[in-house]
C-alpha cells in the first residue's frame, strides 16, 4: 500500500476566546490559498488515491476537501483516529478496513502524523523525528502489511516544493 500523509494547512492560531473548542479552529484564507496551490502541485506527482481518510477537526476536514477539489483525490471520510493526540495505533486500527486499498491518504495533526511514520518505519513513535510543515505530504510504501516497523519512506515534500511543481 502507498500511504500518503497529509499535515493540514496553515490554520489560525489557537486562541481560547475565538475558538474555546480547538478542533473548530479553522485554515487562514492565506493557508486555504497556499494549499490549494500545493494541492495541484501534488497531483501532478500523485494522481488519485483509492481514500482520503481525514481528522474530523475543521482544519484538517478542509485540508482533505481541498485535495479532492484541487487535487481531484476521492471525497474524504472522517476518521476520528485521525484527531489529534490520537495513538498510532489507532490510527493503523482504523486503516483496517481498508487494508487492500493501494493507496490512501491520512490527513490529520502534529505531532500525531511524525509519530505515526515513526511508528510505521521503526515501531517506536520518537524514533524518526520528521519535520512535517503544514501542508506538508510524506509518501510511505507499506510492503509488509500494516505491521510497525515495515515501512519504508519513499518522500516527504514540504508544501513549497508542492507549490513550485505547479509554478
Amino acid at each position: 500500500m502507498d500511504l500518503y500523509l497529509v499535515r493540514h494547512a496553515i490554520a489560525f492560531d489557537a486562541d481560547a476566546t475565538q475558538w474555546p473548542d480547538d478542533s473548530l479552529r479553522p485554515l487562514t484564507p492565506d493557508g486555504e490559498k497556499r494549499f490549494r496551490r500545493a494541492a495541484s502541485g501534488l497531483r501532478e506527482i500523485v494522481a488519485s488515491v483509492d481514500v482520503v481518510l481525514a481528522s474530523p477537526w475543521v482544519r484538517a476536514w478542509r485540508t482533505a476537501e481541498l485535495l479532492e477539489k484541487e487535487a481531484r483525490w476521492p471525497a474524504p471520510l472522517g476518521c476520528e483516529a485521525l484527531e489529534s493526540g490520537r495513538a498510532p495505533a489507532e490510527v493503523l486500527q482504523a486503516l483496517q478496513p481498508y487494508a487492500e486499498a493501494s493507496s490512501v491518504a491520512l490527513v490529520g495533526h502534529e505531532p500525531s502524523l511524525h509519530e505515526l511514520a515513526s511508528y510505521l518505519l521503526t515501531a517506536d513513535t520518537n524514533h524518526v523525528q520528521l519535520e512535517f510543515r503544514k501542508g506538508a505530504v510524506a509518501a510511505l510504501q507499506l510492503d509488509e502489511g500494516m505491521r510497525p516497523g515495515t515501512a519504508r519512506l519513499v518522500w516527504l515534500f514540504p508544501p513549497k516544493v508542492l507549490r513550485a511543481i505547479k509554478s
